[in-house]
């Protein structure tokens, strides 16, 4: 089977298992899935869950952000780990949305990814879902792993193996392949004892690197 047809066929496979993905992460507004989807670097999406209210809570909008004390919002998002870090850069694309983006969350890959700490799999998944918008596919370590076990790409970094998914997918469904791939990864296809035997894929798998 070539690459696209068997692209093709994870795609139709996967989209029978999981009819309306959703990301796990709770929002409803583009700045607080832009918050969640920070937060969530090297966390899991239960743990950023439980600290997103507060944070919301405390800071409701965007204005808030920028005008909080960093060192407050470090104590708020200090479980999600790296904390230092994410308190700064959340508060830097806060104070950067107000003042160049009048107070609203940018609507294109070139805007996004000139925000603190977001890179381009943070601004695709943003596009994606609080948008509708694909400039890009979202390549975390679900879909890093999962790409090189199913023969989709060679690569080992995240933006050349973006480069190589793309062509595979037409524009309209690069939100959904990351989804896709991302849950799979979490229940079946695990970067230690992958569930081959159970797996849907089994049969057009290359299975590229399981031992």
């Amino acid at each position: 089977m070539k690459k696209k047809e068997r692209a093709a066929e994870i795609y139709t496979r996967l989209a029978k298992r999981y009819p309306s993905p959703e990301p796990a992460l709770t929002w409803s507004t583009p700045w607080e899935l832009l918050v969640a989807t920070a937060l969530s670097a090297q966390c899991t999406d239960e743990r950023v869950n439980k600290v997103t209210p507060v944070f919301f809570e405390r800071w409701p909008d965007i204005k808030d952000a920028a005008d909080a004390d960093v060192t407050e919002i470090e104590e708020v998002v200090r479980s999600t780990g790296f904390f230092r870090n994410k308190a700064k850069n959340i508060k830097a694309a806060a104070t950067r949305i107000m003042s160049e983006y009048g107070g609203e969350v940018p609507q294109s890959m070139a805007a996004l990814i000139t925000l603190g700490g977001v890179a381009r799999k943070t601004a695709s998944i943003v596009l994606s879902n609080a948008f509708n918008i694909n400039e890009g596919i979202a390549v975390d370590t679900h879909v890093k792993r999962l790409a090189f076990r199913m023969g989709l790409t060679t690569k080992t970094d995240p933006i050349p193996i973006e480069k190589d998914l793309m062509p595979l997918y037409p524009r309209d469904q690069w939100g959904e392949i990351n989804h896709f791939l991302v849950f799979y990864g979490r229940e079946i296809c695990p970067a230690r004892n992958p569930k081959c035997a159970i797996c849907e894929l089994n049969d057009i798998c290359p299975k590229k690197g399981v031992k």
